[in-house]
């Protein structure tokens, strides 16, 4: 009795001791880690939503590029960092799956708590200019008279833009040679070069490179017309039926984190993204506002998405070159 008498003081003080700790977060700057390096789609999503973070938690919201490794670098980080509230990682469905196959990682899933989505917007299907491919037929024709040939850049292993390249190997049976590189900025560049034949680019990846004229869009990769990106037609509708791959941003932390600062970061969130000057910074770079309804239901979103990830990945082994 005694020992079980001991074991439920210490309890209710490490209680007491979270609800205080959480009631005065955050009272420090917070860290925002990202996989990716400046100048992509991610980190434009990122620099916005922590200035405006910032403004509303009163404290300095710092982002931590942290690139390389398909964004497990930064995953890494924050899952090796003490649970508080003061590291917080921004990625997608790659840290609730994919990960696991492709990299020897030493988290898993369960080392974070989602707490809420930012955005979700396709990518856009882009092609070099010294390609020839100006549409997504051209690209169906010239993969199949030229079997392994054509190259397609992604930002990185198990990243959204490499496994949406792995969906339309698998839908249309093509073989494409993948080239990772360390970023949406750098993987759109080589596009831009003529170095790399195509890419499913992040849509603030793609767009410097659209408007400057230097690579062809030619489609979009959800299976529905998206509002934010309207100049162009789905792959769906453009030649490769049931294609459908969308990319969203969300907010995690470290397992173990209370759940009073987890609820802190999700109420939060839901300010910054209901901020006017938010959504039209966002909204010009192709992002969709989208924010999740509550912390359990992007808890339910992001490991489904994470199960999609996890097949698409194995899937990516099959039919690797």
């Amino acid at each position: 009795m005694i020992g079980k008498k001991k074991i439920g003081i210490a309890g209710f003080l490490l209680a007491v001791t979270t609800t205080v700790h959480a009631a005065g977060y955050p009272d420090k700057p917070i860290s925002l880690v990202i996989g990716f390096p400046p100048g992509g789609g991610a980190d434009n999503v990122a620099r916005v939503y922590a200035d405006y973070l910032s403004k509303t938690l009163k404290q300095p919201v710092i982002v931590e590029n942290r690139p390389g490794a398909g964004s497990t670098i930064a995953a890494t980080h924050v899952a090796r960092a003490k649970p508080d509230g003061y590291t917080i990682f921004m990625g997608n469905s790659s840290v609730m799956g994919s990960d696991n196959v492709l990299y020897k990682v030493a988290y898993t899933p369960d080392s974070f708590v989602p707490v809420g989505r930012l955005t979700t917007s396709p990518m856009i299907l882009i092609a070099s200019k010294k390609s020839g491919i100006n549409s997504v037929q051209d690209l169906l024709d010239k993969s199949q008279k030229e079997p392994g040939k054509l190259t397609f850049a992604s930002s990185g292993n198990g990243v959204i833009t490499h496994l949406a390249g792995v969906e339309f190997l698998r839908l249309s049976g093509r073989k494409l040679l993948h080239v990772p590189f360390k970023g949406g900025a750098p993987a759109t560049q080589s596009v831009a070069a003529g170095d790399t034949d195509i890419s499913f680019a992040t849509a603030p990846s793609a767009r410097a490179m659209i408007d400057t004229g230097k690579v062809t869009g030619l489609a979009i990769t959800s299976k529905t017309p998206s509002s934010v990106i309207d100049q162009y037609k789905p792959i769906d509708q453009s030649g490769l039926k049931g294609y459908d791959i969308t990319n969203w941003w969300g907010i995690f932390v470290p397992a173990g984190t209370p759940q009073p600062v987890i609820d802190a970061l999700f109420t939060a969130t839901g300010k910054v993204l209901a901020d006017p000057v938010v959504k039209k910074n966002l909204t010009a770079n192709f992002e969709e506002v989208n924010p999740s309804a509550s912390q359990q239901d992007f808890v339910q979103f992001a490991r489904s998405e994470g199960k999609l990830g996890l097949d698409l990945a194995r899937a990516s082994l099959q039919t690797k070159n």
